[in-house]
């Protein structure tokens, strides 16, 4: 199920609709969704609140990836981590 609703997070972050984004992510705890949260927040430009996500993320850094699309297409790829 939770792959799933990493596809559906990411989705949703990609069309804009970040309030689904958001909900769908809060209601997991793993790396995969804190990351996804991470990147969610620095696309709203909320870094503080987006470096806590990533501390939370398995390693991820708000430094690694400057293009959020590329970054959640890396996320969706990571599925297998």
């Amino acid at each position: 199920m939770s792959e799933r609703a990493h596809d559906t997070a990411i989705d949703a972050a990609l069309t804009g609709d970040w309030q689904r984004a958001h909900e769908i992510v809060q209601a997991l705890d793993d790396p995969l969704a804190c990351w996804i949260h991470a990147i969610l927040h620095k696309i709203e430009g909320d870094a503080a609140n987006s470096r806590y996500w990533y501390a939370r993320s398995a390693g991820r850094r708000y430094e690694d990836f400057a293009d959020p699309q590329a970054e959640l297409d890396a996320a969706r790829a990571a599925r297998g981590d």
